[in-house]
């Protein structure tokens, strides 16, 4: 039996991919995560797997789990927020810990979460942590995949297009910033926990950018969503800085807000990310764009699960 450690455990991505590992009796489990609420969401969903709440900026004895271990998935990541030091502390800070241990533990192979923003003209909290982060994975001595996505969504998803989602049965009408033409990729978190397991059993290593293969206008991705959901809001176009004032003005009364200013700023940025053939290098077959949607938003038994705020 092999241990895998996933760091962010409680988060997105690291929710999938325990819900697609977990049933298999080669693999134990060992998640670590330091937000409360969703720790305790993951002991509801996950009841046989064991997670560690810890700060993973702060050095622990969490790190003991790191024994014996086959491969870490650092996941872990600040994407949201208002204030600098939480993104270094998150992505940088805490990597460096991470890294350490597994060093220190001898665990063979890691898989480092990246981000698409490495290749992004953004230039924010966000975009600097994950890009100092990314210069970690790639001066450690031991072997690892580092994997690049871009926009991700799926169950259990409580930012993006999972917020949007519900904000359309919550809200009568949708917004969306001026034409609403910003080309996205988005990512099937479903394909990419595909990918992350697929990297483990080969011992992938190098740099992978991670794109959703299908562009669409974030206009026409909401549409879509629309669409399948079939909620009560309907869908209005605002000037973009009517936009961004409302986006502000909401910050000022909640503290971690789940959509900033900053994000629609990197929304609206007129760019492209590479696009490989990740299908073919790792032997996984990519989910549909609408079949996706549908498996996200309509799924009898995780569809209804969000991760707090």
């Amino acid at each position: 039996m092999r241990k895998i450690v996933i760091t962010g455990a409680a988060g997105l991505v690291g929710q999938n991919l325990v819900a697609r590992l977990k049933s298999r009796p080669d693999i134990e489990l060992v998640g670590i995560d330091k937000h409360a609420a969703n720790v305790a969401l993951f002991r509801q969903v996950h009841p046989d797997v064991r997670i560690i709440e810890a700060d993973l900026a702060e050095p622990g004895a969490w790190s003991d789990c790191f024994s014996g271990a086959d491969t870490v998935v650092i996941n872990q990541a600040q994407i949201g927020g208002l204030f600098g030091a939480e993104f270094e502390a998150n992505n940088v800070t805490a990597t460096r810990h991470i890294l350490a241990a597994i060093e220190r533990h001898a665990v063979p192979y890691f898989v480092g979460i990246s981000s698409s923003v490495v290749n992004s003209a953004a230039d924010d909290f966000y975009t600097r942590s994950k890009t100092a982060q990314e210069r970690l994975f790639d001066a450690s001595p031991v072997p690892h995949v580092t994997l690049r996505p871009t926009l991700m969504f799926g169950w259990f998803d409580r930012k993006h297009l999972g917020w949007l989602r519900r904000f359309m049965d919550r809200a009568p009408v949708f917004p969306i910033p001026g034409d609403g033409r910003f080309d996205r990729q988005p990512l099937y978190v479903g394909d990419f926990v595909s990918i992350i397991v697929a990297a483990i059993e080969s011992r992938k290593a190098g740099t992978f950018d991670i794109s959703g293969l299908e562009q669409i206008s974030y206009g026409d991705l909401i549409a879509l969503i629309h669409d399948i959901v079939k909620p009560r809001a309907r869908i209005v176009h605002i000037p973009y800085a009517l936009f961004w004032a409302l986006l502000w003005l909401y910050a000022r009364f909640d503290k971690n807000p789940p959509f900033t200013t900053g994000q629609l700023e990197a929304l609206v940025l007129p760019e492209t990310f590479p696009v490989i053939d990740w299908p073919t290098e790792f032997g996984v077959k990519p989910t549909a764009l609408r079949q996706a949607l549908t498996e996200t938003f309509l799924d009898r038994e995780h569809s209804q699960i969000v991760l707090a705020f």
